[in-house]
């Protein structure tokens, strides 16, 4: 499921080489030539992953080739940090006025000459690597598609009206709840009565499109509406296809249906015309199903034609978007929840099973209850798990079903994370890759909003469009929009920060897309894919050297009750690509581990949280040069900070919450630490804790 992740990657690294500022350092280190090869070359290949993506499976070796360009993008991108990092070290050197840290940096590997030898035989390397695997991608037969994924992604399939009611479980008292607000008179809008909008939604597999069935089969409904319309709008609000669909919809009840003239050739004043008769007076009930336009001038613009029928006529949406559902809808929306743990069974055993076969095998029955709790109550994926064990009795394959997580079993066309995935695919690049890193926090976990949008910040995902809007406020809008998208639950406002929680199937969709980039660790973890790039660590008790493959950008390491964090305490320290670390609710914890020092040319961002033992910054911390933010929270031991914190010249925001005496020390103009602090343009010292 990389793929599609794959060509947001490329186009980030085509967005660097094509900056200004990477153009003038591949000057500056005679690097140009080989660089502008890299980025017309991978130009090239980012045509033809969305077509990789979709012939991955029917063509050997294809897996392979994907792999490969993955990894000389990152090593790619590795390259450029290396420019970023070596223009730090050079404004460190001058900053710091002394002839000896000028002499050490001449012996050093970053001596300009060396560094740029270096640099250029690296440049090389990549381009050399870039130019034989666009070359192997010749022979797959591969079609240019230049187009962002998500105007090339596979949609569900149509829907149509007709339900079994027999096979629906547990939605009862949502049919009747919503028959109650068709029922209901219609809410007036600057005087017009004559038409309601009730949308339904929720996130995928939930069961949005059956429940709006049942609601449409009701024989009162029959009673209520002279015309009953279904239309399924699906990944493109196309007005004329839309409009078509209505005026060929079914006649009222009784009617007998006409020989049915093709009006596909049909001018769009015609299609209007032809539509606005069918409708004119009749209280009708339409369902517009699968809504993903969130373009409301196209709306405004079918609204207007549609509203020519008689008063009290009815329009169902289903949506997954919480903003399309409160654009659309002329009543509060209603958010269909999941079904209660006694129905989920009831379905499962309905898939699993023939009719009363369950008697038969109550210890697969007993595995099953277990089997439906990871369901998290969405009818899709009972059906999908329930489905795969049909017929099949044996107890290993019931237990092997219970025992792995949802996003890491064999998944069909229909099933659940397939229909979850056209929630990711529909989002822009900008998201998919944030949405990832949900992937490196366990299930049940409570973000934090300012955890979340700090992480994206420092990895580089979030972007300006016009370069005087804050990264923090569009990082926040990131947040908003996946909130809308019904992707975030469960929001919970504490005044500067809120935090959320993600649905457990959600949670699984960020493990499926994130694949092997993103790799959250535990005790059963043994070692990790060098296709890694992002880490977290959670209940483990010790480190290994397998936990560090040779590139990360972040690592989270977080409720490890017994963690020793050392490696070995291996000297000279390896060097590690590391741009955001995390280390919190660590008990045992008293001082960083000296791995850190592997990280002193690359960290950005460093967060402290939650160390009740916490009591000594190293002193390398003074030497982290490019440190633009540090956090320290919840560390009540902590009484001081290293002598040489005026040194980290890059830092801009520094927040200490839950740290009585270091706060004290730390206070604006009377605290003993306040010279050395008081150049950070953002500041935020709290003595106690909210």
């Amino acid at each position: 499921m990389a793929e599609s992740f794959l060509f947001d990657v490329a186009d980030s690294l085509l967005g660097k080489l094509a900056s200004y500022a990477y153009e003038e350092a591949s000057r500056a280190y005679g690097a140009y030539e080989d660089l502008q090869g890299i980025k017309n070359t991978l130009s090239i290949v980012r045509g033809v992953l969305l077509d990789a993506e979709e012939k991955k499976d029917q063509k050997q070796g294809l897996h392979e080739w994907l792999k490969q360009i993955h990894n000389i993008c990152y090593d790619a991108e590795d390259i450029l940090d290396e420019f970023e990092f070596q223009d730090n070290r050079k404004q460190a050197v001058e900053a710091s006025g002394s002839t000896r840290t000028k002499v050490r940096h001449f012996f050093s590997p970053f001596n300009p000459l060396v560094f740029r030898f270096k640099m250029a035989h690296q440049i090389k390397e990549i381009r050399d690597r870039l130019n034989k695997v666009a070359a192997d991608g010749t022979g797959f037969g591969l079609v240019r598609m230049d187009v962002e994924p998500r105007l090339a992604v596979q949609r569900r399939e149509l829907t149509h009206s007709h339900v079994d009611a027999s096979n629906v479980i547990g939605r009862e008292n949502d049919k009747e709840a919503i028959i109650k607000l068709l029922m209901e008179s219609n809410p007036r809008a600057d005087g017009d009565k004559s038409l309601s909008v009730i949308p339904i939604v929720g996130i995928g597999g939930l069961g949005k499109t059956t429940l709006a069935k049942m609601v449409f089969n009701d024989k009162r409904i029959d009673d209520i509406f002279q015309l009953k319309i279904w239309v399924c709008v699906s990944d493109d609000f196309d007005f004329r296809q839309i409009i078509i669909k209505i005026i060929n919809s079914s006649p009222p009840p009784g009617v007998a249906i006409p020989n049915q003239e093709d009006i596909n050739h049909f001018d769009i004043e015609q299609l209007q015309i032809r539509l606005r008769h069918k409708l004119d007076g009749q209280k009708y009930i339409l369902v517009l199903d699968d809504i993903w336009n969130d373009d409301r001038a196209k709306w405004i613009d079918l609204l207007d034609l549609i509203k020519v029928g008689a008063e009290e006529s009815k329009i169902i949406v289903t949506t997954r978007s919480n903003s399309i559902a409160s654009m659309m809808g002329t009543v509060p929306s209603y958010v269909l929840e999941g079904l209660s743990q006694e129905n989920c069974l009831s379905l499962f055993v309905k898939w699993a099973f023939k009719d009363g076969e369950e008697e038969n095998y109550s210890n697969l029955v007993e595995i099953g209850k277990e089997i439906v709790k990871k369901c998290a109550g969405v009818p899709l994926a009972i059906k999908t798990l329930g489905s795969s064990l049909f017929l099949k009795f044996d107890l290993n394959k019931w237990i092997f079903i219970r025992d792995r997580e949802i996003w890491n079993l064999e998944q069909k066309k229909d099933d659940i994370l397939p229909a979850l995935k056209l929630s990711y695919d529909e989002m822009p690049s900008y998201l998919r890759q944030c949405f990832a890193y949900f992937s490196l926090h366990p299930k049940n976990h409570v973000f934090s909003a300012m955890e979340t949008t700090t992480l994206w910040i420092a990895l580089g995902l979030v972007k300006s469009t016009n370069g005087s809007e804050k990264l923090e406020d569009i990082a926040r809008e990131y947040i908003h929009e996946l909130h809308s998208r019904s992707l975030l639950q469960d929001f919970y406002d504490i005044g500067i920060d809120c935090n959320f929680k993600m649905h457990d199937l959600i949670h699984d969709l960020a493990l499926y897309v994130a694949n092997e980039e993103f790799v959250m660790v535990d005790s059963n973890t043994r070692n990790i894919s060098e296709q890694a790039r992002h880490l977290s660590i959670i209940e483990n008790d010790s480190l290994d050297r397998v936990l560090f493959p040779k590139s990360k950008s972040a690592l989270l390491i977080t409720d490890c009750q017994k963690l020793n964090l050392s490696l070995n305490n291996e000297r000279p320290v390896r060097k590690l690509m590391m741009k955001f670390l995390c280390i919190q609710d660590i008990p045992g914890l008293l001082t960083l581990p000296g791995w850190i020092e592997g990280v002193v040319e690359t960290l950005e961002i460093l967060v402290i949280s939650e160390l009740p033992n916490f009591h000594m910054l190293p002193e390398c911390l003074t030497t982290m040069t490019h440190v633009k933010k540090l956090f320290i929270f919840g560390c009540p031991q902590l009484l001081s900070l290293p002598s040489g914190m005026h040194h980290l010249t890059s830092l801009e925001e520094l927040r200490i919450r839950g740290c009585p005496e270091l706060c004290r020390k730390c206070k604006p103009q009377s605290g003993e630490y306040w010279p050395m602090i008081a150049h950070i343009k953002s500041l935020l010292i709290e003595e106690e804790e909210d």
